[in-house]
C-alpha cells in the first residue's frame, strides 16, 4: 500500500500541511514557469506555448492566457479546448481545477479550490485543505469574478462581472451577484436575438 503523503491528502479534499517540503518544492517550480511566461513579449507567442505546456493540463494545446496569470501548482489545471483568460487571472489550485472546452474568464478572473479550517487553533499550524471546481463548457466569466472551493458550473454559462460564486451554478443560465444566485434561464429568445444581431453583423461586412 502507497504511503499516504501530503500531497495525497491535498488532492483527496483532506487537510493537509502546506509547509510539506515536496509541495513547497512544487509551488517554487511553478513559480519560476509562472515568472518566465509572464515576462515573455507579446509577439512571442511560440515561448509562451511551450512554457504553459509544461506547466497545465491542456491537451488541445491552444489555451490563450494573458499575462500576468498566477498559479500555485499548474499541474492540477486541466483545461479544455479554445480556453481564454484575461489578464491578471489566478488559480489556487491545491484541488483540481477542471475547465470545460470553449471557456472565457474576463479579466482578473480569480479560481479559488483553497480552503482554511476556520478554527484559528488549526489553521495557524499551517493546515489547510481544498476542494475542487469544475466549470463546463461554453461558459463566461465576467471580470473580478471569484469560483469558491468545491463549486461546479454548467454548460453555457453566464457568469456576471464581479460575482462571488459559492454555490453551483446549474447550466443554460446567468448569475451574478454577491453570493452568485441565477438570475435568469438562457432561453430560445436569446439565440434568436443573438443570431439576428450576427446576420446582421455579416450583411454590414459585406457591403464594405
Amino acid at each position: 500500500m502507497a504511503a499516504t503523503t501530503e500531497r495525497t491528502l491535498m488532492l483527496a479534499g483532506k487537510l493537509y500541511n502546506s509547509n510539506d517540503p515536496e509541495l513547497i518544492g512544487l509551488r517554487k517550480k511553478a513559480q519560476q514557469a509562472i515568472y518566465h511566461y509572464n515576462q515573455t513579449a507579446p509577439e512571442d507567442e511560440d515561448a509562451r506555448e511551450e512554457i504553459l505546456a509544461g506547466l497545465v493540463d491542456c491537451p488541445s494545446g491552444d489555451a490563450h492566457l494573458e499575462v500576468p496569470t498566477r498559479m500555485d501548482y499548474g499541474g492540477n489545471l486541466h483545461l479544455g479546448r479554445s480556453f481564454f483568460a484575461n489578464y491578471g487571472s489566478i488559480f489556487l489550485d491545491v484541488a483540481p481545477i477542471t475547465i470545460g472546452d470553449n471557456v472565457m474568464f474576463g479579466p482578473a478572473v480569480s479560481v479559488y479550490t483553497a480552503g482554511h479550517p476556520v478554527v484559528a487553533s488549526v489553521r495557524n499550524e499551517d493546515l489547510e485543505y481544498g476542494h475542487p471546481i469544475t466549470i463546463g463548457n461554453n461558459v463566461w466569466i465576467g471580470g473580478n469574478a471569484v469560483i469558491c472551493p468545491g463549486v461546479t458550473i454548467g454548460d453555457n454559462v453566464v457568469i456576471g462581472a464581479g460575482a462571488i460564486v459559492t454555490k453551483n451554478i446549474p447550466a443554460n443560465v446567468i448569475a451574478a451577484g454577491n453570493p452568485a444566485r441565477v438570475i435568469r434561464p438562457l432561453t430560445a429568445n436569446d439565440e434568436r436575438f443573438w443570431q439576428g444581431e450576427k446576420q446582421a453583423y455579416l450583411e454590414a461586412i459585406q457591403h464594405d
